[in-house]
């Protein structure tokens, strides 16, 4: 069947200064017919109006704003470095990088964790050349032998009768704040600031039954990026890209009238319904029609899928992977409405962490800049998935490394159609950060509503470089 598009047209002044929302059903309209209603912190409605003032370029390749950025943002903000079962036993260590940052976490004798920074107190070598989990007696450094206790205090110095001047009090590692939360690891490098907890409100709250610390990592891809930290994130912080990046999508997923949350300054929240045609659509599929089109990588299960009287098609798609699912991961997922199974929810949190709590996508995302080149970031995904209701989890897997040049796809275990996807959102950026260099104006205009993520995202920044003294 040929997809037909709604004509576009041109924008109209407004006429309040309530930014426009798509015309037709909303989120909460789809979802208040769910056969599983969702749960009331997926009712909740929080827009924010914005400045609509048009957004300077420079800021995603001046190096004096990316060294601002390193000072204010990547040395004051709680970042997750890890999960726990990345360091499940005493002496377990995972080495986290950013910029030109690294820091050593390394889980205690008494189950506590503690992080350092990873440059010897000697000659400031580094005591692991790259990010990467390891387990170690001590923290020994590789070019002279110093060597420390896992805890960060001084343990030997060879030839220590050369080095008199030297304190073991005094020469401890120093130390960076760790905390934890739903199965994350996180460090911030300052220690001054909000706790964790301040820093993440109110996303505790909103996962409260979600459970995120009963996940496990199941994949876990990264692919360098040519485009700085922020261009990467904003990809996936709008749902306007759909209609030209994602065809192929516009049959089964609302893109248009997506639901954009503003919680806190470093939360933030989109939610698209799925089983459900997009509002550019001129012709919408039937209910069986839309089942039919999103099932189309296994057409045997088709048969277990027909679309009863008074059912709609996220009804029958939840049900079947509530099934499905329950029995590949072990679990009982009776407890999930139709929207946890099936919709796209997303939270962002400031600086670079994409959280989704849903089953069927259960993904993270986290994005940081590499080295000192404003134009280069690594862009991780994990899927984390369900902890069995008996048994073990599987360990989590080594991040697999994929170029520029890959497709998503050609990682282990990476659905081909959802690769596919990844690969029509990474293939812009290179265009759009030799774009931002291009421009004539400078300036980049966004949208009121659908891009009010992005704005806010920037604002945010703007205000931590504010503090710069």
């Amino acid at each position: 069947m040929a997809t037909v598009i709604k004509e576009h047209g041109l924008p109209t002044k407004a006429k309040s200064e309530t930014p426009a929302r798509c015309p037709g059903e909303t989120v909460q309209d789809i979802v208040a017919r769910d056969a599983v209603p969702p749960p009331q912190v997926l009712r909740l409605v929080e827009p924010v109006d914005l400045d609509k003032a048009p957004v300077s370029v420079d800021r995603y390749f001046d190096q004096d704003i990316f060294d601002r950025e390193i000072e204010t943002i990547w040395k004051k903000t709680w970042q997750w470095v890890c999960r726990e079962d990345h360091i499940p036993e005493p002496g377990d260590f995972y080495t986290y990088e950013v910029a030109h940052l690294s820091y050593l976490v390394v889980r205690q004798g008494d189950g506590s964790v503690k992080g350092f920074v990873n440059s010897c107190m000697h000659r400031c070598t580094k005591f692991k050349r790259g990010e990467g989990i390891g387990s170690a007696d001590n923290i020994r450094c590789p070019y002279h032998g110093w060597t420390w206790n896992n805890d960060g205090s001084l343990k030997a110095v060879p030839c220590a009768w050369d080095f008199d001047q030297v304190d073991p009090a005094e020469t401890a590692l120093p130390e960076v704040r760790i905390a934890h939360w739903g199965g994350f690891i996180f460090l911030n490098p300052s220690s001054e600031g909000p706790s964790l907890d301040e820093f993440l409100a109110p996303l505790p709250e909103h996962f409260r039954d979600w459970h995120i610390d009963k996940r496990y990592v199941e994949l876990h891809v990264a692919k360098e990026l040519p485009c700085n930290w922020k261009t990467a994130q904003e990809a996936f912080l709008e749902s306007y890209h759909v209609l030209e990046t994602h065809p192929q999508l516009l049959t089964g997923v609302g893109d248009a009238n997506v639901q954009y949350d503003i919680h806190s300054d470093h939360v933030t929240r989109f939610y698209a319904a799925g089983g459900v045609n997009s509002p550019h659509l001129a012709e919408p599929l039937s209910e069986q029609e839309l089942v039919n089109t999103m099932m189309v990588g296994d057409r045997s299960v088709l048969d277990d899928m027909q679309v009863g009287e008074g059912e709609s098609a996220r009804t029958v798609m939840a049900r079947f992977l509530r099934k499905v699912m329950g029995e590949k991961y072990r679990t009982d997922l009776s407890q999930y409405s139709d929207s946890e199974m099936i919709d796209t929810i997303e939270y962002h949190v400031f600086p670079n962490m994409v959280l989704f709590p849903g089953l069927s996508l259960p993904m993270a995302y986290r994005f940081r800049p590499i080295g000192t080149d404003p134009n280069r970031t690594l862009f991780e995904v994990l899927f984390l998935r369900p902890v069995p209701d008996e048994g073990e989890a599987p360990e989590p897997p080594e991040p697999y490394r994929i170029s520029e040049d890959e497709s998503y796809a050609s990682a282990p275990g990476f659905d081909a159609g959802m690769g596919h996807v990844y690969d029509q959102d990474t293939d812009n950026l290179r265009a759009q950060q030799q774009g931002f260099r291009a421009s004539k104006r400078g300036t980049q205009h966004l949208g009121n509503y659908q891009e009010a993520r992005i704005r806010h995202f920037q604002m945010v920044i703007d205000k931590y470089l504010a503090t710069e003294t």
